[in-house]
C-alpha cells in the first residue's frame, strides 16, 4: 500500500493551501471524507465555504521520490478523448471514464 512507503504524508486539503494540515497516514481519521468525496463543492451563497471546500476536494497523498508502477491499479479520465489517449500509452491498466471526479 502506498501509505506504507516511508516518508509518505497525507494532507487534509490541497498541499499548497494556506491552511493545510500535513498528517501521518495513521491520522487518516482526521480527514473529512464527506467533504472530500462530496459530489458538489460549490457554495454559491458562501464564498468562504466555497474556497474551503474546493481545497478539501484536493486532499492529497504525498509520496517522496516516486510511486512505483506496482501501486497503480488504474486511471480515471475526464472524457472519451482523454481515455483513448491514456489507453494508447499501452500501460495495460483499466481506464475508467468518470467526469464527475474532475473539477469542471
Amino acid at each position: 500500500m502506498v501509505l506504507s512507503i516511508p516518508g509518505t504524508v497525507i494532507s487534509d486539503q490541497n498541499a499548497a493551501s494556506d491552511y493545510v494540515r500535513f498528517l501521518h497516514p495513521r491520522q487518516w481519521q482526521v480527514l473529512d471524507f464527506d467533504a472530500i468525496y462530496a459530489m458538489d463543492w460549490r457554495h454559491p451563497d458562501d464564498p468562504v465555504a466555497y474556497y474551503r471546500h474546493s481545497s478539501q476536494k484536493c486532499a492529497e497523498v504525498l509520496v517522496p521520490e516516486r510511486v512505483e508502477a506496482r501501486y497503480v491499479s488504474g486511471a480515471y479520465a475526464v472524457d472519451e478523448a482523454t481515455m483513448r489517449r491514456v489507453e494508447t500509452l499501452g500501460l495495460a491498466l483499466p481506464v475508467t471514464l468518470n467526469p464527475v471526479l474532475f473539477f469542471r
